[in-house]
C-alpha cells in the first residue's frame, strides 16, 4: 500500500520536473546554456522597417547617383609598343598587352542629358575605334564622341537609348575641404563600384591638363574610375574623377576630379559649336617666382610675371612687353599661371577686355582683343 502511494508521488515528481524542463528548454534557453568559455552571448539588432535608411548611411545617394554611371570599354588599333605609348595610355590600357595586338581599354562616364550625352575624360576615349558603354541596368549601346577637349581631358559622348537616367549637377563652386563625397565608377573592370571619402583640398594643379582646378579626395579611385562621378552627400554631380597619385597603380587616397562647373562648359561649348572654343592672348606666363622676378627686375609682390610675348599677337599688339606683371584679367585678380590660363580662357574672342599690368613700380590698363586659342601642338611660339 505504501509503496503504491510512494510510487504515485514519484512519478508524479518526475512528471511536473520534465514539464518544468521542457518549458525553460522552451521560453528560456539560455538558463540551460552550459557555463564556461564555450557560451556566446550574442546580441542581435533590432530590424529596421522596411525601407527606412539605417542612421549615417548613403545608400539613398549612392543608388540615385549609380544609375546615371556607366562602365565604358574601348577598342583601340595596334599599341605601338609598352614604352611609347603617353603615360595615360599606359594607365588606361593593359600593361601586359601584346604590342602587335589591338589594344582595348575600361573606363567609366556619367550621362548628364535625357537625350543620351555623356561626360567621361578624353584619355578613356582618345584612339578609339569603337566605344561600348554599359548602364547600370545592363543595357549596352554603340557610343558616338561628339568632340574631345584635351586641354581639360574632357570627352562628350553620345548614345541612342530611351528611358535614360540623369545625374542631378551639383555646385562644385561651393563645395568645402571636409564636405562628404562618393567616387562611383568600374575599378579595374570589376563592375560598379562605390568609394567614399571626404573633399581633401581645392583648386589642385597637377601638371597634367592645360587647365586645371582640380578637387582633391581621400575617396578610392582606381584604374578604371576615369571618367566616372564624384558625387556629393545628396548623390549630386560634384566632378568627373580623371587622376591619381599613386606609385603602384592603385589607390593611396590620393585622387583628383575635375570640377563640374568646368565641365559642364565643355559639354555645352561642344554640343553648341562642335569644339571648346577658348580666349588667347600670346603670352607665355610664370609664377611670380624669386628668380624670375630677378632675371626680369620686377619689384610687383603678387600677380603672373610674363616671360615671353608673342609678336604680332593680341598682347603684343596691347603693348604687354616681357617682364611685365599681369595682375587682373576682366576685373578678376590672377595669382598664378592656372588662374591667369582660366580668366585668359574665359574671355570671348574678338571681344576688347580689360587687363591690367605692373611694370617696374607702374600699373597699367591695358585693353587686349584676345583671339582664339590654338589647338595643342598647334601652338605659335
Amino acid at each position: 500500500m505504501y509503496m503504491k502511494r510512494y510510487w504515485l508521488l514519484f512519478s508524479q515528481s518526475i512528471t511536473v520536473l520534465l514539464a518544468a524542463y521542457f518549458v525553460v528548454l522552451t521560453l528560456k534557453p539560455a538558463w540551460l546554456a552550459p557555463r564556461g568559455e564555450g557560451v556566446m552571448g550574442l546580441v542581435r539588432a533590432p530590424t529596421l522597417p522596411k525601407g527606412e535608411v539605417p542612421p549615417g548611411s548613403f545608400r539613398t545617394a549612392a543608388h540615385n547617383a549609380a544609375q546615371a554611371v556607366v562602365s565604358i570599354s574601348v577598342s583601340k588599333g595596334q599599341s605601338g609598343g609598352k614604352n611609347t605609348a603617353p603615360p595615360w595610355e599606359r594607365f588606361f590600357n593593359d600593361p601586359d598587352a601584346d604590342p602587335e595586338e589591338p589594344s582595348s581599354g575600361i573606363g567609366s562616364g556619367v550621362i548628364v542629358s535625357s537625350t543620351g550625352y555623356l561626360l567621361t575624360n578624353n584619355h578613356v576615349v582618345e584612339g578609339a575605334e569603337q566605344i561600348e558603354v554599359v548602364l547600370n541596368d545592363r543595357r549596352r549601346a554603340r557610343a558616338k564622341v561628339i568632340g574631345t577637349d584635351p586641354d581639360s581631358d574632357l570627352a562628350v559622348l553620345k548614345i541612342e537609348l530611351d528611358k535614360l537616367p540623369v545625374m542631378v549637377l551639383g555646385d562644385s563652386e561651393n563645395a568645402q575641404v571636409g564636405d562628404l563625397v562618393l567616387a562611383i565608377g568600374n575599378p579595374f573592370g570589376v563592375g560598379q563600384t562605390v568609394t567614399s571619402g571626404i573633399i581633401s583640398a581645392l583648386g589642385r594643379n597637377q601638371r597634367i591638363n592645360t587647365f586645371e582646378n582640380f578637387i582633391q579626395t581621400d575617396a578610392a579611385i582606381n584604374p578604371g574610375n576615369s571618367g566616372g562621378a564624384l558625387v556629393d552627400s545628396q548623390g549630386r554631380l560634384l566632378g568627373i574623377n580623371t587622376a591619381i597619385y599613386s606609385r603602384s597603380g592603385g589607390s593611396l587616397g590620393i585622387g583628383f576630379a575635375i570640377p563640374i562647373s568646368t565641365a559642364k562648359q565643355v559639354l555645352e561649348s561642344i554640343v553648341r559649336d562642335g569644339q571648346v572654343t577658348r580666349g588667347w592672348i600670346g603670352i607665355e606666363p610664370n609664377d611670380l617666382a624669386p628668380e624670375i622676378a630677378e632675371a626680369f627686375g620686377i619689384v610687383a609682390e603678387r600677380g603672373v610675371a610674363v616671360t615671353g610675348v608673342m609678336q604680332g599677337g593680341p598682347a603684343g599688339k596691347a603693348g604687354v612687353v616681357p617682364g611685365d606683371v599681369v595682375l587682373t584679367i576682366g576685373g578678376t585678380p590672377v595669382d598664378d599661371v592656372a588662374h591667369l590660363l582660366s580668366a585668359v580662357a574665359g574671355l570671348k574672342p574678338g571681344v576688347p577686355a580689360n587687363v591690367e599690368i605692373q611694370r617696374k613700380k607702374t600699373v597699367l590698363a591695358l585693353s587686349i582683343t584676345p583671339g582664339v586659342r590654338p589647338k595643342p601642338g598647334k601652338m605659335p611660339r
